[in-house]
C-alpha cells in the first residue's frame, strides 16, 4: 500500500471515528477513552507514513483521482514533499493532542459536543493538505472551518464563547470567499480547477498580484495576520485546551501551507514588488502580536496573541524567500524558505506544549487569570518544568528549537544587501528591526507568563488546592519538551529533511548539513556564520553543573530561612507581589499611548477614608474599534434600511426583479 493510500485510509478512519462518536457519547467515560485512543493510533500511523515519504520518496509525487466532487473534474489528491511535511505537522499535533486528551478529556463538561467534531477537524486538515484541485481544496477548507467552529462553540452557554464563535464564523466565511475568488482567477475562463493545469498555465502579472492579495486575505485570516487576527484571541481560549493547541499550533500552519502551495507552487516566479507586501504584513504582525500578548493577564489569550507573533515571523521569512526568488538568488531563497518551514515545525511543537501547560493549570486550579495564580511550581513541579522549556523555546533562547529557526531567519535578513531594488534594501532591514523587537518582547512576555503563574506565592485559594495533572497529559507535554530540545540540538537533521521541499518548490536547496563536524550548521558559508546546538547545550549543562558543585563546596553549611525579598515592600500579603499588569507596565508606558490608547485611572480615597485605593487600566483594541466596529455598524444600518424591502407590494417585487435582470444583461453585454 502506498503512502498516499495510507493517508486516505487514515482520513476515512478519522471520519468514521467522528460518526461513531455520536452514539457513543451517551457513555462519556467510555467514549472519551475510545475516541481519543482511536484518533491517537490513526494520527500516529498517518505521521509515520508521511515521515516515511518525506525521508524516502521526497523527490517524487503520488497522485490519485477519486470519482467524487465535480462531475467533470473528480477529486484530485496529491502527495509530494511539501504536502508530506505539513501532514507530519498536522498528524504529529493530532497524535500528541489525543494523548493529552485521554487525561484532560475526563474533565470535559460536555464531551458530546467535542468528541464527534475532534476527529472530523483532524480529517479536514489532512484533506486540505492532500487536495490537488480548487473544488476539493475549498470543500476541505470549509469542512475544517466548520468542525473547528463547532469545537469553539462546545461551551456555548458562556456568552463570551458565543461571541467568539460568531466572530470566528464570520472571519472564516470571509477567508473562504477570498480563496474562492483567488482560485476563480487562477482557473481563468477555461475553468481549469486542477492544480496541475493551474501550475502549467501562464498568469498575467496583474492576476498574480491580485491572487497574492486574495491569498493574504483568505489564508492570512485563518493564520492570524494583522488586521485579520481578531477571531484568534477570542476563539482559542474558548475551545478546550487540546483543541486550542491544534488550532494554534496546527490549523494556522494549514493556512500557511495554502499560501505556500498557491503563491510559490501554482503562480510561478513572483514579481519582487509582491514580496514587499508579505514582508511588511509579517513584520507588523510579529510586533503587534507580541505587544498584545504582553498586555494580557489571561494565560490562554496571551498564548493566542503569541501565535499571531509567530505567524508574522513565518510570513517575514516567506516574504524574504519571494524577494530572493524574484531576483534569481537561489541560495538565499532556499535559506529563507527552509527557515520558514523550520519555524512552522518549531511553533507547532512549543505552542502545543504551552497550550497543554495552560490546560493543565486550568484543570488544576480552574483559573486562566494569572493574577489569581502563583506558586504552582511547588504543587505542579512537572508541569512547571515542561512549561519552562516551552517558554524558553518560544523566547528563541538556545539550545532549544525556537532559537535555530529565528537565527536562520536573521541570517536570511543579513543577505538583503544582495537585493538590487532599493525598496527592498530599505524594507528588509526595517522588518528585521521589527523582528528583533518582537524577539526581545517575546522573552519579556514569557518571563511574565512563567513568573506570575508558577513562581512567587499563591494569590488565590484555587492555587492552594492545585495538584499535578494526570500521566497522559504529563506524557504528552514531556514528549513535546523533548522534541523542542532535539530539534534545537540537532538542527542539521531537520534542515536536511526539509531540503527536498525547497528543491521541489524553488529548484534550489541548502548544502547538506548532516556531514558537518560536531553536528554544526552552516547555512551559507563558514565565513558568514555557523551554529552548533550540541556544543551550546553541552556548554550550558557543564557550566550549570560546575556552578552547582562550586556552590555546594564553598557555601556555608548553615541554613537560614527568611521571607522572600519584597522589592522594598514589607507587606507580606501575596497580593503585594508583581502582577501581570504591573510586569507589563514599562512596556505599556512606551507603546501604550500609540498602539492601545492606554489610560491609567487611579481612585484615591480622601484622608481618613479607609477604602482601598484602586488602579484601573484602560486599553483599546484600535484595530477592532477603527476597522471592524464601524464596518459592523454600517452593515447593521444597511440591514435596517433594506428591511423595508420586505414590505413591498407584488408590483414592487416584480419591478425589482425586472430591473435586476436588465442590469445583469447589460453587464454581460459590456463584459463580452
Amino acid at each position: 500500500m502506498t503512502e498516499l493510500a495510507v493517508q486516505l485510509w487514515c482520513v476515512a478512519v478519522l471520519l468514521a471515528i467522528a460518526v461513531i462518536a455520536v452514539p457513543l457519547s451517551r457513555r462519556p467515560g467510555l467514549a472519551t477513552a475510545t475516541i481519543y485512543s482511536a484518533t491517537l493510533v490513526t494520527c500516529a500511523v498517518a505521521t509515520a507514513s508521511a515521515l516515511t515519504w518525506l525521508l524516502l520518496h521526497a523527490d517524487a509525487a503520488a497522485q490519485r483521482t477519486l470519482p467524487i466532487g465535480l462531475p467533470w473534474l473528480g477529486a484530485h489528491l496529491r502527495l509530494d514533499a511539501l504536502a508530506a511535511f505539513f501532514l507530519v505537522v498536522v498528524n504529529l499535533g493530532g497524535t500528541l493532542a489525543s494523548l493529552y486528551a485521554l487525561g484532560y478529556g475526563r474533565h470535559e463538561h460536555a464531551p458530546h459536543r467535542v468528541l464527534p467534531f475532534y476527529p472530523a477537524f483532524l480529517a479536514g486538515m489532512n484533506m486540505v493538505v492532500l487536495a490537488a484541485d480548487a473544488f476539493s481544496y475549498l470543500l476541505s477548507w470549509e469542512f475544517m472551518s466548520l468542525a473547528s467552529w463547532a469545537l469553539v462553540m462546545a461551551h456555548h452557554r458562556d456568552g463570551s464563547n458565543r461571541r467568539a464563535g460568531y466572530v470566528y464564523l464570520l472571519m472564516a466565511s470571509f477567508g473562504t470567499l477570498a480563496l474562492l475568488l483567488a482560485f476563480g482567477l487562477l482557473a481563468g475562463a477555461a475553468g481549469n480547477y486542477d492544480f496541475a493545469a493551474i501550475r502549467a498555465a501562464q498568469h498575467a502579472p496583474w492576476i498574480a498580484t491580485l491572487v497574492l492579495i486574495l491569498l493574504l486575505l483568505g489564508a492570512g485570516s485563518k493564520a492570524g495576520l494583522v488586521p485579520l487576527h481578531v477571531w484568534l484571541p477570542l476563539a482559542h481560549p474558548a475551545a478546550p485546551s487540546h483543541v486550542s493547541a491544534l488550532m494554534s499550533g496546527v490549523m494556522t500552519k494549514v493556512a500557511v501551507y495554502g499560501f505556500i502551495r498557491v503563491v510559490f507552487d501554482l503562480l510561478g516566479t513572483p514579481d519582487w514588488s509582491t514580496s514587499g507586501i508579505v514582508l511588511a504584513l509579517g513584520g507588523i504582525t510579529a510586533a503587534l502580536g507580541i505587544l498584545y500578548a504582553l498586555m494580557e493577564k489571561d494565560l490562554k489569550r496571551l498564548l493566542a496573541y503569541s501565535t499571531i507573533e509567530n505567524v508574522g515571523i513565518i510570513f517575514v521569512s516567506l516574504g524574504l524567500a519571494l524577494a530572493f526568488q524574484a531576483n534569481h538568488q537561489p541560495l538565499p531563497a532556499a535559506l529563507a524558505f527552509t527557515a520558514a518551514l523550520f519555524h512552522v515545525l518549531n511553533h507547532s511543537l512549543f505552542k502545543s506544549l504551552l497550550f497543554f501547560g495552560a490546560g493543565a493549570v486550568l484543570s488544576a486550579t480552574g483559573e486562566r487569570d494569572m493574577d489569581k495564580l502563583g506558586g504552582l511550581i511547588h504543587r505542579m513541579p512537572v508541569t512547571s518544568v515542561v512549561f519552562l522549556i516551552g517558554s524558553v523555546a518560544i523566547s528563541a533562547l538556545p539550545p532549544f528549537n525556537g532559537f535555530v529557526s529565528e537565527w536562520l531567519i536573521f541570517q536570511a535578513v543579513l543577505q538583503s544587501p544582495q537585493l538590487p531594488q532599493w525598496g527592498l534594501k530599505i524594507l528588509v532591514p526595517a522588518v528585521g528591526g521589527l523582528m528583533a523587537l518582537a524577539a526581545a518582547l517575546a522573552a519579556a512576555c514569557f518571563v511574565k507568563a512563567y513568573g506570575v503563574t508558577f513562581l512567587g506565592r499563591p494569590r488565590g485559594a484555587a492555587t492552594l488546592a492545585a495538584k499535578e495533572v494526570d500521566r497522559f497529559s504529563l506524557a504528552a507535554m514531556a514528549i513535546l519538551a523533548a522534541l523542542c530540545l532535539a530539534a534545537g540540538v540537532l538542527p542539521g537533521l531537520v534542515m536536511d529533511t526539509l531540503a527536498p521541499i525547497a528543491t521541489e518548490i524553488l529548484g534550489s536547496r541548502l548544502a547538506p548539513q548532516t556531514p558537518l563536524a560536531w553536528l554544526s550548521i552552516v547555512p551559507i558559508a563558514q565565513s558568514h556564520s555557523s551554529y552548533n546546538g550540541l556544543l551550546v547545550a553541552l556548554f550550558i549543562a557543564v557550566s550549570a553543573s560546575l556552578l552547582f558543585v562550586a556552590i555546594r563546596l564553598f557555601s556555608s553549611g548553615a541554613v537560614r530561612r527568611g521571607p522572600a525579598w519584597g522589592c522594598g515592600f514589607t507587606e507580606p500579603a501575596p497580593l503585594a507581589q508583581y502582577s501581570a499588569a504591573g510586569f507589563a507596565q514599562p512596556i505599556r508606558r512606551v507603546f501604550g499611548t500609540l498602539i492601545f490608547r492606554a489610560r491609567d485611572h487611579v481612585t484615591m480615597p480622601p484622608p481618613g477614608d479607609t477604602a482601598p485605593a484602586r488602579l484601573r487600566i484602560e486599553l483599546h483594541d484600535q484595530i477592532w474599534e477603527r476597522i471592524y466596529a464601524p464596518l459592523a455598524g454600517g452593515v447593521m444600518a444597511a440591514s435596517v434600511r433594506l428591511n423595508r424591502m420586505q414590505l413591498l407590494t407584488i408590483r414592487g417585487y416584480l419591478s425589482l426583479v425586472f430591473a435586476t435582470l436588465v442590469t445583469l444583461l447589460l453587464v454581460l453585454a459590456i463584459w463580452t
